[in-house]
């Protein structure tokens, strides 16, 4: 009997061990746990600016077009901070893909200049009006170094606006490889820029017209790296 007791005792811990690396290893919010952290949201892009935003796509399998229009999903919550504040928030990018051929076509949503996100990314989030097609989409981002990367952010076979998020992989511990945010070497530009999103298309969907549109980017970021010691010395001399 006390042999039962011990086992189903180590079966229930290996359990909540497994979940809680599952979620873990999902939510980016529980990286809070991990280290001294310090996480904020902050508002990465509204789209509120025309021209700011531009598409493009090899001219052999189509064109396309960007521009505002006014809208934008009624679900989306203010960021906390900003409730009761008059910031503009009207428009949305839509873009639009004429198809010449179908295959496997790809296009970009690209910002006419990237937007650095302060602090250190764990997750980029946007609402998306995806019109129920299997495209996936992905986003662009450019690390410290300089290199570009995509990280996936989902499929767009869903009706209506739906938001979409990105997790940041962590920075391997050589700091040379994957998505390069921080440097052991003080007083250098850390975080990344959002360089745009890619659109993989489905070959069997890829034909005719198709429409896409985005609003309220916004990022969940680590500031922790931006305290200085106020005692600590100031170099440059």
């Amino acid at each position: 009997m006390k042999r039962f007791v011990v086992f189903a005792a180590v079966l229930i811990a290996a359990a909540g061990f497994a979940y809680a690396q599952e979620v873990g290893a999902s939510d980016p919010s529980m990286s809070s746990l991990a280290g001294n952290q310090a996480l904020a949201e902050v508002s990465v892009e509204r789209f509120e600016l025309e021209g700011s935003w531009y598409s493009t796509m090899s001219r052999d399998q189509g064109y396309t077009t960007a521009r505002l229009f006014q809208g934008g999903p009624d679900a989306r919550q203010p960021i906390p901070g900003e409730a009761g504040m008059d910031i503009p928030d009207d428009y949305v990018l839509g873009v639009r893909v004429d198809f010449l051929r179908r295959g496997y076509n790809s296009f970009t949503v690209r910002a006419v200049r990237p937007i650095h996100v302060t602090g250190i990314t764990r997750s980029v989030s946007v609402w998306v009006a995806g019109r129920n097609l299997n495209h996936e989409l992905r986003l662009l981002v450019r690390d410290m170094n300089g290199r570009q990367h995509s990280v996936h952010m989902g499929y767009l076979n869903f009706l209506g606006w739906k938001q979409l998020t990105a997790v940041i992989p962590h920075q391997p511990m050589d700091g040379r490889t994957g998505i390069v945010q921080w440097s052991h070497r003080p007083f250098q530009r850390e975080g990344l820029e959002i360089v745009g999103f890619l659109i993989n298309t489905d070959p069997m969907e890829a034909y005719g017209s198709y429409y896409i549109y985005f609003d309220d980017m916004r990022a969940i970021t680590d500031l922790a790296s931006l305290v200085r010691d106020p005692d600590d010395m100031a170099d440059g001399w």
